[in-house]
This record gives C-alpha cells, sequence and structure tokens, in this order.
C-alpha cells in the first residue's frame, strides 16, 4: 500500500503518531481553545477546516488498524494494534470530539454558516442529541465483540476430501454440477457452522443487551428508533422499510418462487434443495472468469477503460498505489469491502477472491465504492467526501449493471450471457433476503427481552414469508441459524435495508444506460461528485434518479427485470 496526503497539513504535525492519546492532547487542546475564540463565520470555517483535517486523520489510522487486522485475524501484533483503537483511542476521542461539536452548536456563528454547510450542520446537531458519555464504553465493548465475530468466523475451515478448506472456497463447490459432491461439501460447511452456533448466539445476546443499553441511555424507546437518529435516516421512517418489506413480499417474492420452480425443472430434481441453488441448471460446469488476481485486476481495467476513460484512470490509482488484498486465505476476515483512507482520499479494495464468477461482481462492485471516493475526494470537508449508504451503494451496484455488457473481457458471448442472467436473477434473489434481514432486526430490537428460541423461530417464519422453493428438510436447525452468515446483523445493525433502496436507484440507473450510456454516466459521477453535501433525495437527483422504494419505482424495474431475464433466455 503506497499512499501519501491528498493535501499538505495546515494544522497537524507531520510527525505526530495519531494512536498515542498523549500527543493528542494538545491537538484537541488546541481546538477547543481556536472554537472558544471565534467571533466571525469566516473564522469559524477557518476553524471548520482544521477540525476536518484532523478527523480525516484519525479516520485513516483507524482504517489503516482494522484493514490490517481484517486482512489477517490470526496476527496478534495486528489484533492488539486494533484493539488499541477500539480500547483506547476511541474511547478517548469521543467526549473530547462530542465536547468540541457540542461548543459548535452554541456558537451564534453556527447558524450564520452559509448553506453549503446545512447538511453538515443537521449532522452535527444529531449527534449532539443523541451523544451520551456513558454510552463510550458501551460502544467499545460492542466493538470488542464485533472483533470476536470477525475472529469466529474468519477462523472456520473443513476438512473436506483430506484437505483443509476456508469455506470461501468451500462455496465454489456448490457451483458444479455433481450433485451428490455439492450435497457433501454442503452438509460439511453446516456442519462446521452449527458448530459454531452457541458461540456466535452468545456474542449476539451480548451485543444486543449493550445496544438496548445504548438506545435507553440516549433516550430512545429502544434501538431501532436510536439506529435511525444515529444513522440520521432524515428521509425515511421504521415503517416505511415495513411498507419496502411488503412491497417486496408483493412484486418480487413471487417472482424468486418462480426462478426456483423453473431451476428445480431444469434440474430435474424433486425436490429442490439448498445445494441446488447455486449451480448452473442446464448443468454447465461453474464459470472460470480468471486464475489468479493479477488477472481480475488486468480484465477489469480493460472493462472500466472500455465503459469510460473516467472509470480508467480511477482504477489506476489502485493499481498503482497498491490499494487491494483480493485473495482469499486462511485466517482472513470473511467477505469484502471498500474502505477510504480519509487523508490520503484514496480507496482501499479487500475481497477474498477463489477464481469464481462472484469475486468479478464483487470486484466491480467495490470498485464502484472506490469510484465514489475518488469522485469525492475534492469536496473540503472530511465529512462530505462520504455519502449516505442509501446512495453508496447505487454507486457500487450501478457499477455491477453498467459493466456486464463488456464482461465478454472474461467469457466467449453465451458464457457472457449466462452471466448477466445470474446477475439479474441474483438481484431478485437479493431483495427477499434483504427484507428478511431487515425485518429480522426490527423485531430483534423492538422485542429486546426475547429468548433464543425465540429468536430462531422468528427468522424460521421470515423464511416461509420471504423465502424460495428449497426444501430444508433435516436441516432444520441449519435454516433457523442462516442469519449467523450475516456479518451486517452483528457488525452493523440495521445496516441492510440502505441495500435494497440503493438497488433500486442501480436498476433505474441501469434502465437510464440502455438508452443513453453517455448521458447516464455522466449524471452517475456527477451524484458521485458530490459526496455527502447534498441531502439523500438530492444526491439521487443529480444522478437522474428518483428517490423511491414503493410499489410504484418496485413493480416497473421488476417488470424490466424479467424482460430482460427473457431476453437473455431467448
Amino acid at each position: 500500500m503506497q499512499t501519501q496526503h491528498f493535501a499538505p497539513r495546515r494544522f497537524l504535525p507531520e510527525t505526530i503518531d495519531l494512536t498515542d492519546t498523549a500527543q493528542l492532547a494538545p491537538i484537541f487542546d488546541r481546538l477547543k481553545k481556536a472554537l472558544v475564540a471565534i467571533n466571525s463565520t469566516g473564522e469559524l470555517e477557518t476553524w471548520l477546516a482544521s477540525h476536518s483535517e484532523v478527523c480525516a486523520a484519525l479516520s485513516e489510522s483507524s482504517s489503516l488498524a482494522y484493514i490490517r487486522m481484517t486482512c489477517q485475524t490470526d496476527d496478534e501484533a495486528r489484533e492488539k494494534a486494533y484493539l488499541h483503537i477500539v480500547e483506547v483511542v476511541d474511547p478517548w476521542l469521543k467526549p473530547r470530539q462530542f465536547a468540541l461539536l457540542q461548543k459548535l452548536v452554541s456558537l451564534p456563528e453556527f447558524k450564520k454558516l452559509p448553506e453549503t454547510y446545512a447538511v453538515y450542520c443537521r449532522s452535527v446537531e444529531a449527534q449532539v442529541k443523541i451523544y451520551r458519555e456513558e454510552n463510550v464504553a458501551r460502544e467499545t465493548a460492542v466493538a470488542k465483540l464485533t472483533q470476536q465475530y470477525q475472529k469466529i468466523s474468519g477462523g472456520m475451515t473443513v476438512e473436506f476430501e483430506g484437505k483443509e478448506q476456508t469455506l470461501a472456497r468451500m462455496s465454489r463447490i456448490q457451483e458444479e454440477p455433481d450433485r451428490a459432491r455439492r450435497e457433501s461439501a454442503w452438509t460439511a460447511v453446516t456442519a462446521r457452522r452449527l458448530q459454531d452456533t452457541d458461540k456466535l448466539d452468545d456474542v449476539f445476546d451480548q451485543l444486543l443487551k449493550l445496544r438496548h443499553e445504548i438506545a435507553l441511555a440516549a433516550g430512545f424507546k429502544d434501538f431501532r428508533d436510536y439506529t435511525f437518529a444515529n444513522y440520521e435516516r432524515f428521509d425515511y421512517t421504521a415503517d416505511d422499510c415495513l411498507r419496502f418489506h411488503a412491497a417486496i413480499e408483493h412484486h418480487v417474492v413471487p417472482l424468486m418462487r418462480e426462478l426456483h420452480d423453473e431451476r428445480k425443472r431444469r434440474l430435474g430434481v424433486e425436490p429442490l434443495r439448498p445445494w441446488d441453488l447455486g449451480v448452473d441448471p442446464d448443468h454447465r460446469p461453474p464459470l472460470h472468469p480468471f486464475e489468479d488476481s493479477a488477472q481480475l485486476l488486468e480484465k477489469c481495467q480493460h472493462i472500466f477503460s472500455r465503459l469510460d476513460p473516467r472509470f480508467g484512470d480511477y482504477f489506476q490509482v489502485l493499481r498503482k498505489q497498491e490499494l487491494v488484498d483480493l485473495d482469499n486465505r486462511k485466517g482472513k476476515a470473511p467477505g469484502g469491502y471498500q474502505s477510504t483512507l480519509s487523508e490520503a482520499r484514496v480507496p482501499f479494495i479487500f475481497m477474498n477472491s477463489v477464481g469464481a464468477h462472484r469475486d468479478v461482481e464483487v470486484m466491480l462492485h467495490e470498485s464502484g465504492h472506490a469510484f465514489h471516493a475518488l469522485a469525492a475526494r475534492e469536496q473540503p470537508l472530511h465529512a462530505y467526501r462520504g455519502a449516505p449508504i442509501e446512495f453508496c451503494e447505487v454507486a457500487s451496484m450501478g457499477m455491477e449493471l453498467l459493466a456486464a455488457p463488456h464482461l465478454g473481457e472474461f467469457y466467449p458471448e453465451e458464457d457472457v450471457r449466462r452471466a448477466r442472467r445470474d446477475h439479474l436473477e441474483g438481484i431478485i434473489k437479493f431483495f427477499p433476503w434483504m427484507a428478511a434481514v431487515d425485518a429480522f432486526q426490527h423485531w430483534i430490537y423492538t422485542h429486546p427481552q426475547h429468548t433464543r428460541e425465540e429468536r430462531a423461530a422468528q427468522w424460521v417464519a421470515l423464511m416461509d414469508r420471504f423465502g424460495g422453493s428449497e426444501d430444508y428438510t433435516g436441516f432444520e436447525k441449519c435454516r433457523a441459524h442462516t442469519w449467523h452468515r450475516q456479518l451486517h446483523i452483528f457488525e452493523i445493525p440495521f445496516y441492510y435495508v440502505e441495500y435494497g433502496i440503493a438497488q433500486l436507484g442501480a436498476l433505474q440507473l441501469w434502465q437510464h444506460s440502455r438508452q443513453n450510456l453517455h448521458d447516464a454516466v455522466d449524471h452517475y459521477l456527477r451524484g458521485l461528485s458530490l459526496g455527502g453535501s447534498r441531502p439523500l433525495p438530492e444526491l439521487f437527483s443529480a444522478a437522474g434518479l428518483a428517490f423511491d422504494f414503493t410499489d410504484k419505482t418496485i413493480a416497473p424495474l421488476m417488470r424490466s427485470v424479467k424482460d430482460s431475464l427473457l431476453e437473455l433466455a431467448s
């Protein structure tokens, strides 16, 4: 990883150790002293620039510790460095940051800031409203518990056919035509996951208790209300989410079950089992897009450059500065993510690549996030160089759809059509899963005294409501705990409906691109360049999209997806 500051520091010394609170203390003393001496909006804007510089540097320090830890969860030194941030630095910082923001909102000049600061001011006021010093220790405990989840999940391996395998590598077998081997692999992974069911439930029980305490301490009746305030969801409500779930149940679940019935017919199986969901229904071998991560990078470079030279230039930044860790290995945390190094103003992409088509989709997705970070890097405030998640995911999901016509870099035409069809089917299947994950958390946190048995029963009920046609007979305990795989439930509660809202935006972008690609890309980049400087509906509007997740938008988009599936099948 090769990075340097995007802009020279004007307030922080170059040599400061941002993990040493003794060195940070004079910095916050200077910020506090300068804040109380402010007499004009011009002086306040200068102070905000200094504060932004400090926030960006601290954010980057924290991100680097997290990146290093997730890249190798069994490295004690990396774990220790990350836990130092969690246990020492963050608890020291939070009350001092709050004291500054509390003083900031009390200044007469704060109300006189220009309109460009409106979103920032709204955010600061929300943060001040919900902050409680007694919650700092609880948030530290939560962060340590989520790191335990990472460690438990990252450490799962199975012995299969005489070799120790990570679960990510085992997932590839689910794409193979040999049904007996798929079943054997699926049952091996399931048995391994069930070994840690009690451990993961223990972790979640502790998280549930702490989160409920955090909500009560902040003056909310439950953690759901607290989270909507904490995530600054100014533009929609919990009831809007429940209506979104209902719309998905009405418009998407039947379509997903049609796909499952068609899969069952084409595979010639009865009943459809969980190990039948990943294989090609026409018994073709798995798509094999690349041999190694270097090839993945090279082929994606060609796709982005062909799609638009601006995307090609952005991707070169990642490659030249080695801002990627792509390969799966033992001890690496599961999943994939993009993290921004806020002072360098560059993205970092983390993946668990095993040579499957899913890796291509993840690379395109995380690259969309990376392009967002690069497009918004000129925003002067650190707070504006990020955006609401509902729009961040438009950047990533939209990139998957924009790049799809160029998958010929990886495949012959027949396999391109297959990959594109799989992608659109995946979008259909995603919405019900998203609704189940979100609805589950609505129930969990509005019923904080529930038992483990009640929690499992609620998940099963949601699987009945939003699930497909697959038969889990003999694996009922597994079905009742499939939510354990969703890291968001453990690590980032309620952060999942954003994907659904964003996917509707991405599908609108896709429709626009099919009519006028250049115009669609221009709008897309215009929206990304705004970062978080405008309210959520205005970000959607700048990208040429409607911020709407009702039947009005969902129904026609699902019809378009279904029509495209028929075209790709012909």
